[in-house]
């Protein structure tokens, strides 16, 4: 079984996930940074794959992706990083990155070389749902990786659920429809369209995203979904410690 399936069945609630950039804070960080992460208790962890065209990425994911390109991170120097780590890494790994360089490296090279390293599953935040169900899922299927959809407080109810009976893994909450980026907390009308998600009884699990910043909006995606995904809070400290294990130190302080 897919470990993102597995992993949700163990622990349908409370989950944390974090998220990088592979590539930063130093161009050969990527493995330490999953190993430290994995052995600390995180849950999920979900790697960018840097792009010069971020659209869904605030400045500071932007910034991280930036100096890892300068730095001469490309994905397959990423599949290279990640070779072996799952000889002592077991939570589910995620990829996240735009259609560009995963179609310049080849859709179905890019789902054999994520399932020879233990890759669970991918995002793809530029990719058509309709053309995923037509040219890419049967070959995500065939690898046994995870292509995990967003939806916002835009999408209609009609898709949402066209989204979940196609899927599987998770679906990813996006909390409001601006770019990633820290919140102070979640207002009533985020609190309402969690709660409107919630009341569909969807198929797949969810996972709540962009914005996760302390212990309020923490608590809220927690209660409100299968758990959290926290980038850009993490990623700033990050780049401030240079350490993974600094980082994940003050993020889980000011989540407290």
């Amino acid at each position: 079984m897919n470990r993102i399936n597995t992993l949700f069945q163990q622990k349908p609630s409370g989950l944390l996930s974090l998220y990088f950039c592979a590539g930063h804070p130093t161009p050969d960080s990527t493995a330490t940074i999953v190993r430290t992460l994995a052995h600390r208790g995180i849950d999920m962890i979900e790697i960018g794959i840097p792009f010069s065209d971020p659209m869904a990425d605030g400045p500071v994911i932007q910034d991280a992706a930036t100096k890892a390109l300068r730095g001469g991170m490309t994905l397959r120097k990423l599949f290279g990083q990640l070779d072996g780590i799952r000889t002592d890494v077991s939570i589910p790994l995620i990829l996240m990155g735009y259609l560009n360089p995963i179609m310049q490296f080849g859709f179905e090279a890019f789902c054999q070389r994520c399932a020879e390293v233990g890759i669970d599953g991918c995002i793809i935040p530029d990719l058509p749902f309709a053309d995923y169900l037509e040219h890419y899922k049967p070959i995500a299927d065939r690898y046994d990786l995870r292509i995990i959809m967003l939806i916002t407080p835009e999408t209609s109810p009609e898709r949402i659920r066209f989204i979940d009976h196609h899927t599987d893994g998770f679906i990813y909450m996006v909390s409001s429809a601006a770019v990633t980026g820290a919140q102070s907390e979640f207002d009533r009308q985020k609190q309402a369209y969690f709660q409107r998600i919630d009341d569909m009884h969807l198929r797949n699990p969810r996972m709540i995203g962009f914005g996760i910043s302390n212990r309020q909006t923490l608590e809220s995606a927690q209660q409100n979904a299968a758990g959290a995904i926290i980038g850009s809070k993490f990623v700033s400290l990050l780049d401030s410690t240079q350490n993974a294990d600094l980082a994940l130190d003050a993020l889980l302080k000011a989540l407290s």
